[in-house]
């Protein structure tokens, strides 16, 4: 019986753990975006055709992604974006395996947006 009840622990932490954690981009304040750090992980390209205002790009395609947060601490909040949601939350899952404690994936990405800016 303890057996049983120590794996299913084990297996409760470590799906926890791999989750991400995410907030819908129409949902979070302007405020609270000046806040914090915005990161767009698109390409240099997606982000000159139009970004969030003080959104850096570190492109998560590219192969220097690593190098663009080795001067950001890893308890600083980030929040990352990219068109729809995949990119950053595959950044975020990312980060959090290096050790980044509070960066989080803005689900629905630049085109929803820009689809609410309307």
């Amino acid at each position: 019986m303890r057996i049983v009840l120590l794996m299913s622990i084990v297996l409760f932490v470590g799906v926890s753990c791999s989750q991400i954690k995410e907030k819908h981009i129409t949902e979070v304040p302007q405020a609270e975006l000046d806040t914090i750090l915005l990161v767009d992980v698109r390409t240099p390209k997606e982000y000159n055709d139009g970004h969030l205002v003080n959104a850096m790009n570190i492109d998560w395609k590219s192969d220097d992604f690593k190098l663009g947060f080795e001067t950001i601490d890893k308890d600083k909040t980030i929040y990352l974006y990219c068109r729809s949601g995949k990119r950053s939350a595959d950044a975020t899952r990312y980060l959090d395996s290096l050790g980044y404690k509070r960066v989080y994936s803005l689900k629905g990405g630049y085109v929803a947006y820009k689809e609410a800016q309307q």
